[in-house]
């Protein structure tokens, strides 16, 4: 999720579309939080870990 968040900001700020750039960093954001969850142990979505 992460990724997909890195690559539409980056797709976002190279065409001048505002829309990619606002939903690239809603995923970067959820991506580290599920991310941070996973790390410390704390099962996510009924998984252990979060990839």
């Amino acid at each position: 999720m992460v990724l997909a968040g890195i690559v539409l900001l980056v797709i976002g700020f190279v065409t001048g579309i505002a829309i990619l750039w606002t939903i690239g960093i809603v995923l970067v954001a959820i991506g580290a939080i599920l991310w941070l969850l996973g790390a410390m142990g704390h099962a996510v979505a009924g998984r252990k870990h979060y990839w």
